[in-house]
């Protein structure tokens, strides 16, 4: 089934902590290069003010979830602060197949699952320069909770133990240099 999904486009999978930059990278990356596409992920976190359902995530209750997993509809999914994430199959394999190559913006218990299951998929790994760092920027975006930051940056101080396992690592700390250095790589790996 992997060399089917992979024969005409290519996958990439980007990882980071929560407030390292990768959704603003991403959305330049959709901007600027023909040919990829975004992934849509299904979640049971509260939606939240701005985010509009199906752009980004289809947000559906954990019964619904499981119902996905059950009927083996996922890629990949897990557990992230609390709530569940998952890949659906289906969008990927038809990107794919039609030619586009998809980016997919996941958290690292996915990732590694995709690694698995696709070992031809590109693992690009977003970090901020300092823990302090993404503590600021989860606290500029006005969008979690002062317990929800908090749970984001131990989830982070997690994942970054994870960076060993991609292909490479982009350091944003500078927007302009890793969208240059984002570019560069899936460029690279297109050809």
């Amino acid at each position: 089934m992997q060399d089917k999904i992979l024969k005409n486009g290519k996958l990439f999978v980007i990882s980071g902590p929560s407030g390292a930059g990768k959704s603003t990278l991403i959305e330049e990356v959709l901007k600027s290069l023909g040919n990829f596409k975004a992934s849509v992920s299904v979640t049971t976190r509260p939606k939240r003010k701005n985010e509009i359902e199906g752009k980004k995530y289809i947000f559906i209750s954990d019964s619904e979830f499981d119902d996905y997993i059950k009927k083996g509809q996922f890629l990949e999914h897990a557990v992230y602060c609390g709530y569940k994430y998952g890949t659906p199959k289906d969008f990927v394999k038809r990107e794919l197949g039609r030619g586009n190559n998809v980016l997919l913006e996941i958290e690292v218990q996915g990732a590694m699952q995709v690694k698995n299951s696709m070992p031809e998929a590109y693992m690009i790994f977003i970090m901020p320069g300092t823990i302090e760092e993404l503590k600021k920027r989860l606290s500029k975006r006005n969008t979690e909770s002062l317990i929800e930051i908090e749970r984001r940056l131990q989830a982070a101080k997690k994942e970054l133990d994870f960076q060993q396992y991609y292909d490479c690592i982009i350091i944003n700390n500078d927007y302009n240099e890793a969208l240059l250095n984002l570019k560069y790589i899936l460029n690279e790996n297109t050809k």
